[in-house]
């Protein structure tokens, strides 16, 4: 199985349990067309560093990032097209369940992450995401720069969780390396294998460094 089709999974057993049935259906919908390039960037930001690290926690830090991203990149998406500006309307109606599903989303998130080194870094997302849509209302900013800043900072956390995971915690270096590499892309981030290049594991190898981690249980 690999690592795309490993995080998905993970992701959607994650929601597993959310009712109704039909918000579930939106859930599952929303991951089965989604780029999985945050949660396979966790695990392949551990794996580099320790092949043997266990892989169900490990799975579990994957989806938690994937999830708050996606709940965080559909409340972008309705907060741009504003559906609710026609009035009620089809497409109101389906933006009202949208809404509950990007609510699921990051809580769901936040609860895989809640118990790890990651939780408040996965907190300071959602807050910096609240700042920067907040200014992108504003004539004078530069919105494709703040609208990138999501994807920046959720492959951040995407390193974050994984080399915490194996208990060394990324320096510097190895966090700057991950907000670039999320900036090299416009748009819809694309699929993991052609995200996330083959020397990114050797950088990843080549800028970790830091003192090991504060241990923490994983949910």
């Amino acid at each position: 199985m690999d690592n795309a089709v490993r995080a998905r999974r993970a992701a959607c057993d994650a929601l597993a349990d959310i009712e109704p049935e039909r918000l579930r259906e939106v859930l599952r919908d929303r991951l089965a067309d989604a780029s999985m390039t945050p949660s396979v960037l966790t695990l392949l930001s551990a794996h580099t560093l320790d092949p043997s690290v266990d892989a169900a926690p490990l799975a579990e830090r994957a989806a938690g990032v994937q999830l708050i991203y996606e709940g965080l990149r559909l409340t972008r998406t309705l907060a741009h097209d504003e559906p609710w500006a026609d009035g009620e309307n089809d497409a109101a109606r389906q933006a009202d369940l949208d809404i509950l599903a990007a609510d699921v989303l990051v809580s769901r998130g936040f609860y895989l992450l809640a118990r790890t080194e990651t939780a408040d870094r996965a907190v300071e997302v959602v807050r910096a995401f609240g700042r920067n849509q907040t200014r992108r209302r504003q004539a004078d900013t530069d919105h494709e720069t703040l609208d990138r800043n999501l994807e920046a900072d959720v492959f951040a956390l995407a390193v974050a969780a994984g080399t915490t995971a194996v208990g060394v915690a990324p320096g510097d270096e190895l966090l700057d390396y991950a907000d670039g590499l999320a900036r090299e892309f416009e748009g819809d981030l694309p699929p993991p294998e052609s995200a996330l290049p083959d020397s990114t594991a050797d950088r990843i190898l080549a800028l970790a460094g830091g003192d090991p981690a504060p241990s923490a249980a994983d949910p």
